[in-house]
Formats: structure tokens, C-alpha cells, sequence
């Protein structure tokens, strides 16, 4: 089966070229734990090998025979437009690397739907730019599912797409999305991104949700990345642990790796150590 590289060297490296293809996976984690940065390098160095090869060899370096780089890198935000995604990534990684890269994103405001039910005044979020037909124009009521829906349908086949975030749609105005869609919309989208081929990124912030709802969150994905915090003494360090992922799983265990331990540099975020059991 061929991977498709998370853009996350090291641990591409380690999982033989990086995900299955055909996947969704929740990247989640508590508030600074990387969780966020790994959405953000995932999505600009899979950019960056499309748009500018001696800077993605200088930061990244030689894929994985058996990987291969989506033809398309598409960024979804239900809160947030592309000049506010920039600025953040310019906060994870080298100016270079975001310069070339985000030539090579599609970034999708999906704030208009999002905020539309929502006593937000309108300037607020309306003036952004969208790669869509401004579909939260007073003449197109549609809901947020259906927009995202939508546009998955058109755009995500074959491609590496990011949802940032799954949990901000539990907040979203007008009580339009409910928990249980939340849980469906996950358990749809694996069926349809097996069928479709690609990548799927799904950003989960687990201090807005119970153990039983990340729980539905997982059953519904084809991998789990758990980003959290560790102290060791004076120091704290963001780990990373693979909670499940067919296909990938296995061979971590046979291997005996149980955690990795994470840095952020300027080529964004990367593994810094493998915990094993001795």
C-alpha cells in the first residue's frame, strides 16, 4: 500500500514513509502540546515538496521509496482565514518554508458558516477571503456540515486535507451540530476517504471533550496521534503517542516504541527521541 508522508521526517522515517493512504487521523492533544504544529508542518512541507524541491531536501530530505506527496495540500478552518493561518505558521517554522509553501496550500475559510446563527456581528468574520463562492452570503443559508461536506466531496480526493478543528464544531452558534453529528461526521468520513485515497487530518482538542467522546472520535478513524505534556524533574516535554492506527500500529509495537518525545525547530515540528521499551 502506498504512504503518503505526514511531512514529519523522523517519523515518517520510523513508520516506513509515513501513513497509509486512504486514511483519516486524528491528530489530537492538549492546548500546546503540538498537536497543532504537526497539522501546520504536515500541511506546509507536503506543499513545499510540490512547489520548491531544494528546500523541502534541505529541511525534510529524501522521501520513502514506497511514499508519495498528494497532488494537492487543502487547509480548512471553521474560525480562522489564510492571513491568520500565515501569521501562525510563521510562529511554527522557518519564513522560507511558509514563503514557498503557502503558494502551494489551498486555505478554506469556513468561518461565514460557522458564525452565521451566531449574534457575532458580521464584519467580524464576513470580510475574509474564501476559496469558496462567499457561500455565507445573506442568499446562501447553508449550514457548516453542508459546506464542509461539499467541499470535501470536490477536493479531497487523493489529496492531504486538514480539519482545523473537529471539536470547534461542537461550539458551533445555534445548536446547528450536535455532539452525535460530530461522532458521525468522523465515522462518514472514514468510509468516504478509504474509498477516496489521500490523507485526512483531523484536529482534536481533547480538553473540550470526555474520554468517551474521543473514544467515538477514534472508532470512527483509522489512526490516533495523542499529543500531551510531560514532566520529568524541572523540565517539561511534549510527547507523542500513537493510540491506534491500523496498519502502523503493529509495527511500532513489534519494535517495542511506546512514545515519542517532540521538538520545534525551524523546519517545524519533528520527533527528538523514540521511547522504548528496554
Amino acid at each position: 500500500m502506498d504512504r503518503i508522508p505526514f511531512g514529519v521526517a523522523q517519523l515518517d522515517t520510523v513508520l516506513g514513509g509515513g501513513a497509509p493512504e486512504g486514511n483519516v487521523v486524528l491528530v489530537a492533544g492538549e492546548s500546546g502540546a503540538g498537536a497543532r504544529e504537526f497539522v501546520y508542518t504536515s500541511a506546509a512541507m507536503n506543499a513545499l515538496a510540490t512547489v520548491d524541491d531544494d528546500r523541502f531536501d534541505l529541511y525534510y530530505g529524501d522521501l520513502d521509496e514506497t511514499a508519495t506527496v498528494p497532488p494537492e495540500v487543502h487547509y480548512l478552518s471553521f474560525t480562522t482565514d489564510r492571513d491568520y493561518l500565515e501569521r501562525e505558521l510563521r510562529y511554527t517554522m522557518d519564513d522560507g518554508i511558509v514563503d514557498a509553501a503557502v503558494e502551494g496550500i489551498d486555505f478554506v475559510d469556513l468561518s461565514p458558516e460557522y458564525f452565521q446563527l451566531s449574534p457575532i456581528p458580521r464584519e467580524w468574520y464576513a470580510g475574509a477571503t474564501s476559496a469558496l463562492q462567499d457561500l455565507g452570503s445573506a442568499g446562501n443559508r447553508d449550514g457548516v456540515l453542508t459546506a464542509l461536506g461539499e467541499y470535501l466531496t470536490e477536493h479531497a480526493p487523493g489529496n492531504l486535507v486538514v480539519i482545523d478543528s473537529v471539536t470547534d464544531l461542537v461550539g458551533a452558534a445555534g445548536g446547528e451540530v450536535e455532539w452525535e453529528d460530530v461522532a458521525m461526521l468522523v465515522r462518514g468520513l472514514g468510509k468516504a476517504v478509504h474509498s477516496w485515497g489521500g490523507l485526512l487530518l483531523a484536529l482534536v482538542n481533547v480538553d473540550t471533550v470526555t474520554d468517551r467522546q474521543l473514544g467515538q472520535l477514534m472508532d470512527g478513524s483509522g489512526g490516533t496521534l495523542q499529543f500531551g505534556w510531560e514532566s520529568g524533574g524541572s523540565k517539561r516535554a511534549r510527547t507523542m503517542v500513537v493510540r491506534e492506527f491500523r496498519g502502523v500500529l503493529s509495527q511500532l509495537e513489534a519494535e517495542n516504541i511506546v512514545r515519542f518525545e517532540t521538538e520545534i525547530h525551524d523546519g517545524g515540528l519533528d520527533i527528538s527521541d523514540v521511547r522504548k521499551i528496554r
